[in-house]
């Protein structure tokens, strides 16, 4: 039987199913431990990870029999992929598992910092009755705008229509004749900063994305225009964004990833007493339901990988 070693938290009935036809070691902390971890995939035919576990450097070269390697998620950001492959080693995202989870937290977090009530909590335990100052706003009515128009950020578009909005997109990766673009108002990365209400990004962190978002393009966006970060950590320019808030230049923001990740230290001072802020712990692809299919989908290609792997 093929080893597989799972080093992050995947659904355990899944994980079952795996060890029917292979030998199997599943500790969801392995990634907390990379000593451990570096032993433990010395003969692993299969690593399954997260976005946490570093697959590159010492812990390659300490997989010499490794084949495969599956990602519990879409992002290979901490994926040496290209040393994967020179190794013969193929890498298999969870591709379209988690695209609804992300789209429902993009429309949820926009829905509440639009309408303000969740600040509401604090002040009402003490006594306090903010009622005609935390009148909010509706989403209907008001424009998408979404920097990348990939899968993810099309299943968002499908909720944000259902709910009245307007959506533009801009992404000069995608050709001016797709047949996405009826969706959406295809425009200039300014033109979507300058008129959208609310504002998600979808793309990941490349050369050209690193702090896509930084103080010249939060200083074109709307002043209370709503800036949501469920795509990758170092697309939006961290303390800009913060000096924003505090200023009161734009209307609020959700950051589900970071440029340091976990967020700690003064990385996470950045954000400390910053209004209109929602922080999140790269959650918003992570519901009970994605789990299931991402960690199906994986144990599914990495068991079909095995079956055929000399």
């Amino acid at each position: 039987m093929a080893r597989i070693v799972v080093c992050e938290f995947m659904d355990e009935d899944a994980v079952a199913a795996m060890r029917k036809a292979h030998d199997v070691l599943y500790e969801p902390d392995l990634v907390d431990r990379p000593a451990d971890l570096a032993r433990h995939v010395a003969g692993a035919r299969a690593l399954i990870v997260r976005n946490r576990t570093q697959v590159r450097g010492d812990l390659l070269a300490a997989a010499g029999e490794l084949r495969c390697v599956g990602r519990l998620g879409v992002g290979l950001d901490n994926i040496d992929v290209a040393a994967c492959e020179a190794r013969g080693v193929a890498v298999y995202p969870a591709t379209g598992a988690n695209n609804a989870s992300v789209a429902e937290y993009v429309v949820a977090t926009a829905m509440m910092l639009l309408r303000g009530a969740y600040r509401a909590t604090d002040e009402m335990v003490a006594g306090g009755w903010p009622r005609n100052r935390l009148m909010g706003r509706e989403i209907a009515g008001k424009q998408l705008g979404l920097v990348g128009f990939g899968a993810i950020a099309r299943e968002t578009a499908a909720r944000a229509e259902a709910l009245g909005m307007r959506v533009a997109g801009f992404d000069p990766h995608l050709p001016a004749d797709h047949p996405a673009w009826e969706r959406a108002e295809r425009l200039s990365l300014e033109d979507i900063l300058a008129t959208s209400d609310v504002v998600s990004l979808h793309v990941p962190l490349t050369a050209e994305t690193r702090n896509l978002i930084d103080a010249v393009a939060i200083g074109r966006m709307k002043p209370d225009a709503i800036l949501v970060n469920a795509a990758r950590g170092g697309v939006v320019d961290e303390p800009a964004l913060a000096a924003a808030l505090r200023a009161g230049r734009i209307g609020g923001a959700a950051l589900d990833v970071f440029e340091t990740e976990p967020l700690k230290g003064d990385a996470a001072a950045v954000f400390r007493d910053v209004p209109n802020l929602v922080l999140t712990p790269h959650i918003a692809g992570v519901t009970v339901e994605s789990n299931v299919r991402v960690s199906w989908m994986i144990a599914e290609v990495v068991g079909k990988h095995l079956s055929g792997d000399a």
